[in-house]
């Protein structure tokens, strides 16, 4: 029996993601972080707020949509706190709180779109401020250098897209890339 595409993402053909190939550190470490991004976002694909919203297992508070909050504030925090030096209300998180993240990943379409709506717009703010940025050693306003703050980033997408994997599956089957 020959290996079967209809449970995984996307047919090898259509994958928006790159095979590698990069050139130059730069260039490699944006690829392969704009690549676990792009990971992320098929893990959520075609799924509703219900299905964004499930729990792993018991007592996980783990959701996809926990996962896109997470990752917003993730984002926001690295970029635009500890680089950029930005002073701002950090998403999903409060002094009561520390894991509204997950917590309040609830199956609302308003709770979905706000948290799609936020990843992408830091995003966004990540991509604009790492081009402005020449120097890789350039360190921002924390204490880390850009290069490290990058290849933190695809550290942490690439664990949280094993999570999604977990999760996707448990939803309804669908594995892997």
């Amino acid at each position: 029996m020959g290996f079967a595409w209809s449970n995984m993402f996307v047919h090898p053909d259509d994958d928006p993601r790159t095979e590698g190939g990069f050139t130059g550190e730069r260039e490699t470490l944006i690829g392969y972080l704009r690549d676990q991004r792009i990971t992320l976002e098929l893990k959520c694909a075609d799924l509703d707020a219900a299905q964004l919203a499930a729990r792993s297992v018991e007592p996980s508070n783990m959701s996809l949509l926990g996962l896109v909050r997470h990752m917003a504030g993730v984002e926001q925090n690295w970029f635009r706190v500890h680089l950029a030096g930005f002073d701002v209300k950090r998403h999903y998180r409060t002094e009561e709180d520390r894991d509204l993240d997950f917590n309040g990943a609830v199956a609302d379409p308003e709770v979905v779109t706000d948290a799609f709506q936020t990843w992408k717009n830091e995003i966004a703010f990540a991509e604009d401020y790492v081009d402005s940025i020449e120097d890789l050693g350039y360190v921002g306003e924390g204490d880390l250098a850009l290069r490290e703050v990058l290849v933190h980033m695809i550290e942490e997408y690439a664990r949280h897209n094993g999570h999604a994997d977990f999760l996707r599956e448990r939803i309804d089957g669908r594995i892997g890339q």
